[in-house]
């Protein structure tokens, strides 16, 4: 697979921003708690794109926030397109990032580690 060129990488990244700024202040699901957008990767056609979100809290949580921004997709299409100015937006599918998650628990089990010695 190759590196993506700049228009994809600076669409990834602007996609990214809107979609957490969309998140943020407009979307009103109880479903969705406290969501991070980590990333965006985009198809090379631009007809798609995952947005791999961090969600903090228990996996039920987590679950409700993924089905809450999946229902919440179509309008988040539609406001991605309108304000980047696309002729065709991509879909948008999410996905939980669990890298964050990961991270903590490797700070917990090193401090647990320096504890201990």
């Amino acid at each position: 697979m190759n590196a993506p060129g700049h228009r994809q990488e600076r669409l990834q990244d602007q996609i990214r921003t809107e979609v957490a700024e969309i998140i943020t202040l407009e979307l009103k699901d109880p479903r969705i708690g406290f969501v991070t957008v980590t990333r965006v990767e985009l198809s090379r056609d631009f007809h798609a794109a995952r947005v791999w979100v961090s969600v903090l809290g228990e996996e039920t949580a987590q679950r409700g926030t993924i089905e809450g921004l999946t229902s919440a997709a179509g309008y988040l299409r539609h406001e991605i397109g309108h304000r980047l100015r696309l002729r065709r937006a991509p879909e948008l599918t999410f996905a939980l990032d669990h890298g964050i998650q990961d991270a903590l628990k490797v700070e917990s089990l090193l401090e647990k580690i320096n504890r201990e010695s």
